[in-house]
């Protein structure tokens, strides 16, 4: 009883700790920058071209799979941006996808089209035939492959408008090898979608700004841009098997000395799932990718040109789903039962006093809920559109919806013990035609 009283203490710190460093280095950061939270809190996407930058050139990669749902207007968006070449690498779909990209692109995209039995063996390997693809092109005209940039964009994503006139700058830096954009999430409006934007934009966007500080930014599916000389350095195939693939190559980046980066200036937008079930078969993945990433612990320490801060920072992030998340759902409602077996205790000292019940329940509440508090008031001012009081109660909310998160990272590590590797791909929903300020409102599941 007593050794769990002392993990649970020592799980609870160590949560608060890890949540108020990053959190807090994220607004240090953007104060540094002279930004606040508010920034792109009502950006548009899809909808504005950007500046050529002459000194670099960008393509554009989109791994697809039955995407002729959304992939006609994230093709549009990009092909619009003057100076880049945007790739669509089919991956074996057995619908119009190919077709609807080519329509949305005209003469300006490109669609590589892979076929069974080497189609649909992971976004990894379709992102790793595009990048064979980049490099041809890259050699036929004589680019420099430090000066090339390679964006990996999901099949529904779309860029925040001007987003290259902020992100290309930060590659002037020679270290800087990647940089991940901050994600919105545009069908937002039912609880379970809004939730995933909360978790997004007011939690993850704040945290992978504190990163910067040690560049070890983590790169995402979407958003994601990368050096080619940077690639060129993680491989053949920068691209690894693994179900979180983006995690992998940040590690690897890491590790070869590159600099990893955001902007809170631009942002990618795209779908989150609409339903529970399709919530947490998503989760169960990432968590999954996330938990095999503990394998490159011993790379991360034994790589002698990563400095401790880099090195503590990549480790506690690939520690977390082992240290507090598998082990807080079982303490959580440790918790919960000592609560209830020491209630009379508790309210023999309310009683005490007419108003200690007040001030024993606030206590308990601002213990209990204080993370969540200042999650709910940080994404109110990344987006002030949403109001403070709804912003507040989302961020209560994320006590209950800490049970997808427990299903989900027990669910991997089951599947980690059965040696699944297996996975589905997101499920997208038809769109209408995006409205003015740059969303679009889903009709239906495909």
């Amino acid at each position: 009883m007593i050794a769990l009283q002392v993990v649970s203490h020592v799980v609870i710190s160590a949560s608060m700790v890890y949540f108020l460093l990053l959190m807090g280095a994220g607004l240090i950061q953007l104060r540094r920058s002279r930004t606040g939270l508010g920034v792109q809190g009502d950006a548009t996407y899809g909808s504005a071209d950007s500046a050529e930058h002459a000194d670099l050139t960008v393509y554009f990669l989109v791994p697809c799979l039955n995407e002729e749902a959304v992939i006609g207007p994230t093709v549009t968006g990009l092909t619009r941006l003057a100076g880049t070449t945007t790739l669509v690498i089919d991956d074996g779909s057995d619908d119009a996808t190919g077709r609807c990209a080519e329509e949305a692109g005209g003469d300006r995209v490109r669609v590589l089209r892979r076929d069974l039995p080497e189609a649909r063996r992971g976004k990894g390997e379709a992102l790793n035939a595009g990048i064979a693809w980049v490099r041809r092109h890259v050699t036929e005209r004589g680019l420099d492959p430090a000066q090339v940039v390679v964006c990996v964009m999901d099949a529904d994503g779309r860029l925040s408008d001007r987003a290259l006139d902020h992100v290309l700058p930060l590659f002037e830096e020679d270290r800087v090898g990647g940089v991940q954009l901050q994600v919105r999430i545009r069908n937002r409006n039912t609880f379970l979608t809004r939730f995933q934007d909360y978790q997004f934009w007011g939690l993850a966007a704040v945290t992978q700004f504190g990163r910067q500080a040690t560049g070890t930014v983590s790169l995402g599916g979407n958003g994601q841009f990368t050096r080619l000389s940077a690639l060129d350095d993680a491989g053949e195939r920068p691209w690894s098997a693994s179900l979180t693939e983006d995690l992998d190559l940040a590690i690897t980046l890491a590790l070869q000395g590159w600099d990893l980066q955001t902007t809170p200036h631009a942002s990618v937008d795209q779908q989150a799932v609409e339903t529970l079930p399709l919530l947490l078969k998503q989760r169960t993945r990432w968590y999954q990718g996330h938990m095999m990433a503990i394998k490159r612990v011993p790379d991360i320490w034994g790589a002698g040109g990563l400095s401790n801060a880099k090195a503590l920072e990549l480790t506690s992030y690939c520690l977390v789903p082992w240290v507090l998340d598998l082990p807080w759902s079982i303490l959580f409602h440790y918790c919960l039962i000592l609560l209830a077996l020491n209630w009379d205790q508790i309210a023999v000292v309310a009683a005490g006093d007419g108003g200690a019940w007040i001030l024993v329940a606030a206590v308990f509440y601002l213990f209990a809920f204080a993370p969540a508090l200042a999650a709910g008031w940080i994404y109110y001012r990344r987006d002030r559109r949403f109001a403070l009081v709804k912003s507040l109660l989302l961020g209560n909310s994320f006590v209950v919806m800490n049970y997808v998160s427990f299903i989900c990272a027990w669910r991997a590590l089951v599947r980690i013990l059965r040696g699944e590797t297996s996975w589905e791909k997101t499920a997208r929903v038809q769109e209408d035609k995006p409205t003015p300020d740059g969303h679009a409102a889903a009709a239906r599941v495909t």
